[in-house]
């Protein structure tokens, strides 16, 4: 389905603001923040583990334990998805962190672990071999893909193998806006690419790893149910949004910002205001996709089937939990969240930061 029948299916959803969509049309009447949902619900059935210090990325293990990365320590610490024991599995050489640059997100495949970071000079992907017994430690990085545009802010970071057997990662324009329209930069993309960094076959763009552009920055990356990409994207003042991903379309940035209705741009699916979201990691599970969000403090769901009136997004756990970074679907009507109070950004309480087991029912 092309994404604007997507957008037709979801009603062309907008956040709980009273703002508009920008699209010259009326907003759907918006559920309370947290109200419960007729047809679904979500709860903390409680805590995994804790005291973890800057959390970004997190994978799991084909066992089902997790592999969390510290963004400021430039660590990655396995979690025991039964006890919430944590181990050291390594330090990643080259990372450099500085503003929202460090060690970010993490995608495990065939024995490697893979870790997007920002270096001296540029973000770049890097893959080292991990057995995932007990007690293994992380090789030594062999680059995957290097030449991402980085910056103080801006810097993407996301990264998730999909159902092709590809490679996927979100970036950031760094701040320099123009780099998002430029085919030729890797900065305000989405990449797609073999395993070993090679552009992927029937990318849009010949002999490059874009796969498409006109954006921000991209912070949430998951698949649906029928292999659709869907991303998250920080907006800058007026509106965040969830995209409906196509190879070699453009996503406006920083023509436009949310829905514009400008033929040459891809509009998103839904929309928030900025203070609402700041979305970071999503997943997807239940027919519906799960955002994280960071300055909103909220879990948004965004329906993508079933009765619900016009797929209206809905948000849980308001201002309870503090920033929330990544979120990961587990199985089984399961969640992990991360929360993201110990980036500088937030008010740490005993205890942060944690991840949180959720049930979805």
């Amino acid at each position: 389905m092309g994404a604007v029948g997507a957008a037709a299916v979801l009603g062309l959803v907008v956040g709980c603001s009273s703002g508009g969509g920008g699209d010259g049309g009326a907003s759907p009447p918006a559920k309370e923040p947290g109200s419960p949902s007729a047809t679904a619900a979500v709860r903390v059935a409680g805590t995994l583990t804790e005291d973890l210090k800057s959390p970004w990325g997190v994978a799991a293990l084909p066992g089902g334990d997790l592999l969390v990365s510290s963004r400021d320590e430039r660590t990655i610490t396995r979690v025991d998805a039964k006890t919430g024991e944590k181990s050291l599995v390594g330090e990643v050489p080259g990372v450099v962190p500085g503003g929202e640059g460090g060690l970010l997100g993490l995608a495990v495949r065939d024995g490697w672990v893979y870790a997007y970071f920002t270096a001296e000079s540029d973000n770049r992907i890097v893959r080292m071999r991990y057995g995932g017994g007990s007690g293994d430690r992380l090789g030594a990085p062999e680059v995957v893909l290097s030449g991402i545009p980085k910056g103080n802010v801006h810097n993407g970071g996301r990264i998730a193998f999909g159902p092709d057997g590809m490679l996927y990662a979100g970036t950031g324009e760094r701040g320099e806006t123009g780099l998002a329209q430029s085919v030729g930069s890797l900065g305000g993309k989405i990449l797609r690419m073999t395993p070993e960094g090679e552009p992927a076959p029937g990318n849009p763009f010949p002999g490059s790893v874009v796969y498409s552009l006109g954006h921000r920055n991209v912070q949430g990356l998951a698949w649906d149910a029928d292999g659709r990409l869907w991303a998250a994207e920080f907006g800058q003042n007026t509106w965040d949004e969830l995209n409906l991903i196509e190879p070699g379309k453009n996503y406006g940035w920083p023509k436009v910002e949310g829905r514009a209705g400008v033929s040459d741009f891809v509009d998103p699916v839904a929309q928030w205001r900025t203070a609402e979201a700041s979305p970071s990691g999503i997943a997807y599970a239940g027919d519906a996709i799960w955002m994280a969000g960071l300055r909103g403090e909220r879990l948004w769901r965004i329906p993508l089937s079933g009765a619900e009136r016009s797929g209206d997004p809905e948000a849980f756990f308001v201002e309870e939990y503090g920033r929330l970074r990544t979120v990961l679907a587990a199985g089984d009507g399961r969640l992990w969240l991360t929360t993201s109070e110990t980036d500088t950004r937030g008010t740490p309480a005993p205890g942060d930061d944690k991840i949180l087991r959720l049930e979805v029912r």
